[in-house]
């Protein structure tokens, strides 16, 4: 399914997974590993990628992150990457928890 997405989309998504990341504040070792792993299976290009380390070091804008944007046939996916990354470190803090419903319900 990641394949449906063009280059436009899959940084997006890759802003709105890193944004997650940020929920609680600090972006843990596994949270980075999730993200690694991502990047990959995105196959995204070396100024991409620099972004998307960027987003690690700094949350992105807030007002960059528009769940209205993201199309109806993609928010699955979308949500899908976000719920692994917030379970990645084993724990999902509650920031995590609520960011993520309002996300679900956003996305209805």
């Amino acid at each position: 399914m990641l394949d449906e997405l063009d280059a436009r989309q899959r940084l997006q998504l890759m802003q709105f997974v890193c944004s997650f990341a940020w929920a609680d504040l600090k972006v843990q070792n596994e949270e980075r590993e999730f993200v690694r792993r991502m990047v990959e299976r995105l196959d995204l290009g070396p100024e991409e990628r620099e972004q998307v380390r960027g987003w690690l070091e700094s949350p992105p804008p807030v007002e960059s992150i528009d769940p209205t944007s993201v199309p109806p046939a993609h928010r699955k996916l979308f949500l899908e990457a976000i719920e692994g990354l917030v379970t990645a470190d084993g724990e999902i803090a509650p920031e995590e928890r609520d960011s993520l419903a309002l996300l679900r319900e956003l996305f209805r």
